[in-house]
């Protein structure tokens, strides 16, 4: 049976380092998505977006900025995405910064405990508040999926942990980003990773090893979130991502085959798209690009 998508926009920058990444959404939109996953015989279904949430600072929480915001953020998508998933469609959902995959996993984990998360990022995002500089909670992401950071949104979904580390596969990290405290905190959490250079390493072949990726984690959970942070890609070749990533990460021809061959898997249960900021991008060109592969992503293939 052809899976049936739900897109739902969430144009928040509550857990990020500036503005743009609220106007993602729209882009995306403008840009054809739907247009064109239906044209190339993908099943979807416009849920809208959720309210708008402008990027601001908050000098009152300086090591955990805008968290009571955030937290209203991960809820309402976990609302959303909860009913998304009692109608049986797949969530395709478009932020938004990465704190929007926490409200995202949460309703996977309510309905389906053993749903795994594929983390296609620049960043493993294992920040606390304890340790950041910046206190911003874009970077934090999987340390509270883990269970660490600030209660209330480490508490934002059914259990704490929300995921256990068993469940999270890391692909496509920059190893020169992680520094020493998110090297110890990588290996404390044991948590299953491949790097970025890892994957361009001569002899490789990025395909095979994102086809490796997914199936060790589909080894034991049957369905999994993706989540796609085009920080990924390295920002000479693809300068769209509110957080640039210069002279690392993957080329962008090798992170649209990757995100092609996690999109034709199988197990995807969800695919959350993150970080996407159309202030960098005023001809449009990359959004369109980025259309272009979600597209190629998502659209059937012969059995």
């Amino acid at each position: 049976m052809a899976r049936e998508f739900a897109l739902l926009g969430v144009p928040s920058c509550a857990g990020t380092h500036g503005p743009g990444q609220e106007k993602a959404p729209a882009a995306l939109r403008s840009a054809g998505l739907v247009d064109r996953l239906r044209a190339a015989g993908v099943k979807v279904t416009d849920h809208g977006d959720l309210p708008v949430v402008p990027f601001r600072t908050d000098p009152a929480r300086r090591d955990r900025q805008n968290l009571p915001l955030v937290v209203d953020v991960a809820r309402a998508v976990a609302d959303r995405v909860g009913a998304i998933l009692d109608s049986g469609a797949v969530p395709l959902v478009v932020g938004g910064d990465c704190t929007i995959t926490l409200g995202v996993l949460a309703a996977h984990v309510a309905r389906r405990p053993d749903t795994g998360l594929l983390y296609f990022d620049g960043d493993l995002d294992l920040s606390v508040p304890a340790t950041s500089r910046s206190g911003i909670l874009d970077t934090m992401v999987l340390s509270h999926l883990l269970g660490d950071g600030a209660p209330e949104l480490r508490d934002v979904g059914p259990r704490t942990p929300l995921m256990p580390v068993s469940a999270i596969a890391a692909f496509g990290y920059e190893p020169a980003e992680l520094g020493p405290a998110g090297r110890e905190r990588l290996a404390s959490y044991g948590l299953r990773a491949v790097s970025c250079t890892e994957i361009t390493a001569p002899g490789t072949d990025p395909v095979a090893e994102a086809r490796a990726c997914w199936r060790a984690l589909a080894s034991d959970r049957d369905r999994f979130v993706l989540h796609f942070d085009v920080d990924v890609i390295d920002s000479v070749d693809f300068p769209l991502a509110d957080f640039p990533h210069f002279n690392e990460g993957l080329p962008v021809e090798t992170a649209f085959d990757c995100l092609a061959e996690f999109g034709s898997a199988p197990p995807l249960a969800a695919l959350v798209v993150t970080e996407v900021n159309p202030h960098r991008d005023p001809t449009g060109e990359m959004v369109d690009a980025l259309v272009s592969a979600l597209v190629r992503a998502l659209a059937p293939r012969p059995a």
